[in-house]
């Protein structure tokens, strides 16, 4: 194990985990030793954030009454403590709320506590990610829409009384609202987008001002205090969100050392996590997304910074709007790809959590000026982080083709009615679900062939939809494609080799480390795909998974997908085919049950051959 991590993640990663865990360590034993940690700041401004706020109100107005009763309603609830969490899930958090408290598993972890002495996991408090929801406060974003539509001050009221209980329970550096620089991060950016749209509004109170100036004080010393473990040791959303926040404090306390330092370090930070075909490193669209996001805001105060990231680094992220634009489903959606905890941390619109189409089209919108989709909804996020007015900015229709994203891993064939989508990676980061040769089978905006998604970290369910079984691939023996330890770490990692791609076909091999390699021939053909399978290795059976939502009946030649029992689907194949009940989570904490079709074949000679001939029906 310690010489694949020291292949894999490098001497000098493991040298800083363990100077983490000794600085950790030493604050245990010695309390006064964070003090050496500590650096000084001095807010002295807190307008960073400009904003049009007439332009966003107008388009609010003008949305469906259904989409303005919803960002009402979410509004209304939050105001009781009630929080629209990951997206997806009420979570009741009391009125007032209790910044402390985990709503699923009813426990509270003290405020008390330094925050180095509070575990990540803990099996009697739950998922701390629960407890951090309330405090990002994007449940702000609904306040500040639902002021925009009715003009009702009560929402206002919520966000200062929120904002003043969270800055009287929240001391610096208690309770778990201070064990994470990006969540701190992101605390302080909505809460002074919240500040300066009540302000455009002349809303704002003095009071409101010194509990914003004690939240940004509080949270850019938490950065700057733990930065050290998101730069040399996390290296992924986290660091791009700490650097942010580097950013945000730095000009608010009028450093300009600091400030430029910080822009240098996001322009590397940019170009090392972001492959130059548009991957991200994390291999997954939600974390793309996050970053995209972060980006967006970073590209948005740029004019009052006075600094910029550099023309290269928006090279990348164009390239990384584009992959996801080309692995779109027409509805706006994407595989679910990935580790995907919810996080969507700017919901300035009234689409679905799965719609992609707001970052996409923002992006695309600030960097060149066009716009890829027909005016809809999504529109809004332009609004929030862009400059121009929307009838200024014209539409660019670009066809979605038959696709390889060799850097990050990605292919997809596609036609006018389906798609298909081949993960494959050469992994240059930790992996985190093994989901080597997983296909994603798009039909007419139909999800047929899904990924499992990921549920919760912390949870017996969610490290399993981790795992190969999860995925629309093979499974040898009951072996998985890595080796992982705790919730986070992989390691032995797969291999990719000979990767062939054009218009209609794709061939890769997966060569895994526990003794076995998968090759995966996939052909477009006229009613569908053709699938090939080619594995190698010790063991007695091979079991192919394909995940669907759809009902599921085996036939003679092998199994079909009915809706409303109409087939829709037919997989021509032979084997031992079982058909079993599993679970699929397309929203943090949220799972739906699926089918999971095993379809065995033994292996002989340390070889098992498959194939699998996928017709769509109309």
């Amino acid at each position: 194990m310690i010489k694949s991590i020291l292949k894999e993640y490098g001497l000098m990663w493991l040298i800083f985990r363990i100077l983490y865990l000794l600085k950790l360590k030493i604050m245990k034993i010695f309390p006064i030793a964070e003090f050496l940690f500590e650096k000084k700041v001095e807010i002295k401004r807190m307008d960073i954030f400009d904003i049009d706020v007439e332009k966003i109100e107008t388009f609010l107005k003008k949305l469906p009454d259904e989409k303005k009763s919803e960002i009402i309603n979410i509004a209304d609830k939050a105001i009781e403590g009630k929080i629209l969490a990951f997206s997806s899930i009420e979570l009741d958090y009391g009125n007032p709320i209790d910044w402390f408290y985990n709503p699923i598993t009813n426990e509270k972890v003290s405020n008390s506590l330094k925050w180095y002495l509070i575990p990540d996991f803990d099996a009697k408090i739950g998922d701390i990610k629960v407890i951090w929801e309330a405090s990002r406060f994007t449940h702000f974003y609904y306040f500040l829409r639902a002021y925009m539509i009715t003009k009702n001050k009560k929402y206002y009221k919520a966000f200062s009384e929120h904002l003043k209980s969270w800055v009287e329970n929240n001391k610096y550096s208690y309770g778990p609202n201070y064990k994470c620089g990006q969540e701190a991060t992101l605390r302080m950016i909505n809460s002074i987008i919240a500040f300066s749209v009540f302000k455009a509004y002349g809303l704002v109170k003095r009071i409101d001002e010194q509990n914003l100036h004690k939240l940004i004080e509080g949270s850019y010393k938490k950065v700057l205090s733990n930065f050290f473990y998101a730069h040399k040791c996390i290296k992924n959303n986290h660091t791009l969100s700490e650097i942010t926040g580097m950013i945000v404090g730095a000009w608010c306390e009028e450093n300009k050392k600091r400030l430029k330092k910080a822009y240098k370090l996001l322009d590397r930070e940019i170009q090392s996590q972001f492959f130059s075909d548009g991957g991200y490193v994390q291999y997954s669209f939600n974390y793309q997304r996050f970053a995209l996001q972060i980006i967006e805001f970073v590209l948005k105060i740029s004019k009052k910074t006075g600094f910029d990231i550099s023309e290269k680094s928006k090279k990348f992220i164009k390239n990384s709007v584009m992959l996801m634009y080309q692995m779109q489903e027409e509805n706006g959606d994407l595989p679910n790809y990935g580790s995907n905890d919810g996080s969507l941390i700017f919901p300035v619109t009234s689409c679905d959590y799965r719609d992609f189409r707001p970052i996409i089209n923002s992006l695309y919108a600030i960097l060149e000026n066009k716009r890829l989709y027909d005016p809809g909804i999504y529109d809004e996020e332009i609004l929030w982080f862009g400059d121009k007015e929307l009838n200024k900015i014209p539409i660019l229709k670009k066809k979605r083709l038959s696709s390889a994203f060799k850097e990050a891993g990605l292919y997809s064939l596609r036609n006018d009615n389906s798609f298909l989508m081949i993960t494959l990676q050469d992994f240059k980061s930790r992996p985190a679900h093994m989901d080597q040769l997983h296909i994603d089978v798009w039909y007419k905006g139909r999800n047929i062939f899904c990924d499992s998604g990921t549920f919760s970290y912390a949870s017996e369910l969610g490290n399993k939809l981790t795992l190969t079984e999860a995925h629309n691939t093979v499974v040898v023996d009951n072996k998985e494609q890595m080796k992982k330890y705790g919730p986070f770490l992989v390691y032995d990692w797969s291999i990719s080799k000979k990767v062939q791609f054009d218009n209609i076909s794709f061939k890769g091999t997966m060569i895994s480390k526990n003794g076995y390699s998968h090759t995966r021939k996939i052909k477009m053909t006229k009613k569908g795909y053709l699938i090939e399978d080619f594995v190698k290795g010790y063991g007695k059976e091979c079991k192919f998974y394909f995940h669907t939502p759809f009902e599921v009946r085996i036939v003679n030649d092998g199994f079909e997908l009915l809706e409303k029992d109409k087939v829709i689907a037919k997989v021509k194949t032979t084997g031992n085919i079982e058909v079993k009940k599993a679970y699929r989570s397309l929203y943090y904490l949220k799972k739906d049950l699926i089918k999971k079709v095993s379809v065995s074949k033994p292996i002989i000679n340390k070889q098992c051959n498959a194939k699998f001939v996928i017709e769509l029906y109309d």
